[in-house]
This record gives C-alpha cells, sequence and structure tokens, in this order.
C-alpha cells in the first residue's frame, strides 16, 4: 500500500464516523429529550410514551450491527442505487445502529442537570421548550459533548464491518492484508501503520471532546 492507499482508508473511515454520527444525533438528541421528559420524574411524565420509547429504543439497540447491513440492503440499495462497494453505503447501517444508543446518552446527560434548576425555571413562568432548551439542554452541553466523543469512536468501531460489503475504510484495508498475508500478517508494516492512524483518530477525537467539555463547563462555573 502507498501513502494515497492510507489517506484513502482514512478519509473514508472518518466519512463514515463523522457522517453517521451527525445523522444519529438529529434523531437520537429528540429522542433522548422525549425519553427524559416523559419519564417519572421529568417534567412531562407520560408512562404509556416513555415506556413506547423505551421499548423501540431498547429492540434497536439490542440488533448486532452486521444483522443492521443485511437487514438495511434494500433500503441502501433505494437510496444509493447500489447496497455495497461503497464507503457511503455503510452511513445508513452506521446511523440505524447508533442513534437508539445516542438517546440513552442524551437522556443520561438530561438527568445529571440540576433538578433545582428546573424547578427555578418553572416558577420563574418559563414553558416546557424553554426549561428544555435554555435549562436543561443548556446546563448538559459538557456531558452531550463527552457523549458524542464517545459515539464516534464506537462508531468508528464498526466501520470494521465495511470489509464484509466492500465498503472500505482503514479497518477494511488491515483485515484485507491478514486475508492476503494469513501467516505473516503481523511482519507486514501496513499493519502497523493502520493501527497507528486509528489510534490516532480515537485520541484526536477523544482529545476534542474533552477539551471542548472542559472549556464549556469552566464558562459555566465563571458565570
Amino acid at each position: 500500500m502507498d501513502f494515497q492507499t492510507f489517506m484513502l482508508g482514512l478519509g473514508e473511515t472518518i466519512g463514515m464516523t463523522v457522517i453517521s454520527t451527525f445523522l444519529a444525533y438529529i434523531v437520537g438528541l429528540p429522542l433522548g429529550v422525549l425519553l427524559n421528559i416523559t419519564s417519572k420524574t421529568g417534567i412531562k411524565p407520560n408512562r404509556y410514551i416513555n415506556i413506547s420509547l423505551g421499548i423501540l429504543v431498547n429492540i434497536l439497540r439490542s440488533i448486532p450491527c452486521l444483522l443492521l447491513i443485511i437487514i438495511l440492503i434494500p433500503l441502501n440499495s433505494s437510496i444509493f442505487g447500489r447496497a455495497t462497494g461503497r464507503w457511503f453505503t455503510m452511513i445508513i447501517p452506521l446511523f440505524f445502529a447508533s442513534f437508539a444508543y445516542v438517546a440513552r446518552v442524551v437522556e443520561q446527560s438530561l438527568s445529571e442537570v440540576d433538578y433545582g434548576e428546573v424547578e427555578a425555571a418553572k416558577s420563574m413562568g418559563a414553558s416546557s421548550f424553554q426549561i428544555i432548551v435554555k435549562v436543561m439542554l443548556r446546563e448538559s452541553v459538557p456531558s452531550l459533548i463527552l457523549g458524542g466523543a464517545v459515539t464516534m469512536v464506537t462508531l468508528l468501531g464498526y466501520t470494521s464491518f465495511a470489509f464484509d460489503f466492500g465498503a472500505g475504510g482503514l479497518i477494511s484495508q488491515a483485515y484485507s492484508v491478514y486475508r492476503s498475508n494469513p501467516v505473516n500478517y503481523l511482519q507486514k508494516k501496513e499493519i502497523w501503520i493502520i493501527l497507528v492512524l486509528i489510534v490516532v483518530v480515537v485520541q484526536v477525537i477523544q482529545e476534542i471532546g474533552l477539551v471542548s467539555a472542559k472549556k464549556i463547563d469552566k464558562r459555566k462555573k465563571l458565570k
């Protein structure tokens, strides 16, 4: 493999991870908010909505990513005109594999908000929407950022399934090296280059999340 091949794999891995995480939060964030506010201790308790959403989230979280990819082949074909063979065909399966997880992360982050602040906002006549946006989401931003970083790292690991569908990525490249050299693959420098690149990407994601969360948390404390 040459430099260009490694960079192509890196770009495909980042593309699959970032886009699927973004889409997962578009659906998972409001879903997590609904799970939180409709719970017994939420600002709008609703047993039926909470149980229904909880069952949906738990079912989706229990389906393995590889099985989701297989189930979603028809959907991929209708959206992209092909089911496999390119990195972007992994986006839809990764999205379905992660938005339920994101919903639980958001639900947990919101539950960490001091309920006293919610009560104070209520006493000042704030609407439910204002409480959610200006109190709950605002106060939980550091936790949400850290949760986003964890989600991205998890999805990066899921890109390993891209090999089975010819969808590219760094982990897929590593498996290709193993398949072509099953006896002495650990002596191939490509394996170690890919390993270093994956570790660097994970560390960058985690560091950006940690630094961003600390900065925002510090601003909140200063206020």
